[in-house]
């Protein structure tokens, strides 16, 4: 007999496939669904003749979302699982199998529920990925414009940093048009490339204007243009929801704005928007963090971050905390650790800060670097980055970017006291030069 306690009396466990849901309640045969609306409404009847409460389903790609906001909206408690904490017993894989088994572990209270966000934040966070998905394929789009200007012998990445910037968008648009003369073409550049490159700038307009290279570029820029109108459509929808969501919030005072370079959502004010979301925390005072950033962060995770008791727990949400794979003597890194969408923000965020020239992390950062690897590094000054977040949003904490050179005299300080204390251990001597010491500590 189980010495396991039963918490869910009236619990369900469900797995979910493309074709079919199989029902598991205790005491009944395994019951299959198809996966259309109409047989989900008659899977939530069977449920409820059942009183069932809780339901538990395991995520599976994006399958689990119909049924999820079906039984949602039905008043169901559900528990979404993560697959890896619901292995069955080796050689008895079977759908009925694994719904039996969902529905006993969570009558015993085995599972831990993953993070859904709710409502209109849900909605957000639909309407970023989208963007980032758009994002990314146009991404693609400005390689195969560069690679028909390349056919064409066009040299216009050696002159501009970006084909698809102002300057380089209107100079493809002309050639598309027609135009052949690297005079012409030359006056469509900004002030300071004209001033700058000029002779760069013409020599690299002389090209073969061949039919079948104009056709590859006029294809990859209506591809790119297509990708820029589905960005814009989805930021108005963005829009909508930050403005739903910020109606009944209390106006902040005003901060400073802190744009990304890479990318960022064209909405007005959105500066303003992030702060009231926020409750008047300006979080891009953070390092690495601008308000795109912040944006994508609350469509990910919420604006409430205490169903996460620490910050340890927040980190290891994010897939950003050490793990170790022990047995016995044997100590070996585990490697493939799951990584979420946040987590991600926060080391694209870590890399920037990696790039920076003055910000302290930095030196965090390429010390670590130094002793660990890139790898390494990256994820520790991500977690770094994702607990000051966490401090910041859940405690109000204050936050000062002290600069890079304070980090690095502090950390002067500490070798200085460390090495003091070694010779002192072996009897040895030191002298530091007063001069210099004052000015570490200062």
């Amino acid at each position: 007999m189980s010495k396991l306690k039963i918490i869910h009396r009236k619990a369900a466990g469900i797995d979910i496939g493309s074709e079919k849901f199989f029902v598991s309640v205790d005491g009944h045969q395994v019951e299959s669904f198809d996966t259309f609306t109409s047989s989900i409404s008659l899977l939530i009847a069977y449920l409820s003749a059942h009183k069932i409460e809780t339901v538990a389903i395991e995520a599976t790609g994006v399958l689990w979302l119909p049924l999820y906001d079906a039984l949602e909206r039905s008043g169901f408690e559900v528990y979404l699982v993560n697959g890896a904490h619901a292995r069955n017993i080796p050689a008895q894989k079977s759908d009925p199998a694994d719904c039996r088994w969902l529905q006993r572990l969570h009558s015993y209270g085995l599972f831990r529920a993953s993070f859904v966000p709710k409502g209109s934040i849900r909605q957000l966070r639909t309407f970023m990925r989208f963007r980032e998905d758009c994002l990314e394929i146009s991404s693609s789009h400005i390689l195969h414009m560069q690679r028909a200007l390349e056919l064409m012998n066009i040299k216009l990445k050696n002159v501009i940093s970006q084909i698809h910037g102002t300057s380089g968008i209107k100079i493809i648009e002309a050639i598309l048009a027609g135009e052949r003369n690297p005079d012409s073409l030359l006056k469509l550049c900004h002030g300071s490339i004209r001033r700058k490159k000029r002779e760069q700038v013409l020599q690299s307009m002389e090209g073969n204007f061949q039919s079948e290279y104009l056709f590859l570029l006029q294809k990859a820029y209506d591809g790119w243009l297509f990708y820029q109108m589905q960005i814009e459509e989805c930021e108005s929808k963005i829009e909508e929801v930050l403005k739903e969501l910020t109606a009944n919030l209390p106006t902040p005072k005003p901060t400073p704005a802190s744009p990304g370079r890479h990318h960022p959502v064209g909405i007005a004010n959105i500066h303003d928007m992030m702060v009231q979301l926020t409750r008047g925390r300006d979080a891009t005072v953070l390092p690495g963090i601008s308000d795109t950033t912040v944006l994508k962060l609350i469509s990910e995770l919420g604006t409430d971050l205490s169903r996460w008791p620490t910050d340890k727990h927040f980190t290891s949400y994010l897939g950003l905390s050490p793990k170790k794979c022990e047995s016995g003597k044997r100590k070996r890194s585990k490697r493939n650790v799951a990584k979420t969408k946040a987590g991600q923000i926060f080391r694209e965020s870590a890399m920037s800060i990696a790039n920076s020239k003055h910000l302290a992390l930095k030196g965090f950062y390429h010390r670590l670097k130094s002793r660990s690897g890139p790898r390494i590094a990256m994820k520790a000054t991500a977690r770094k980055l994702a607990v000051l977040y966490y401090r910041f949003m859940t405690k109000g904490m204050d936050y000062v970017e002290n600069g890079l050179k304070n980090y690095e005299d502090r950390f002067k300080l500490i070798m200085i006291k460390s090495i003091e204390k070694k010779a002192k251990d072996l009897g040895i001597s030191i002298v530091v030069d007063n001069q210099t010491f004052t000015s570490i500590v200062h």
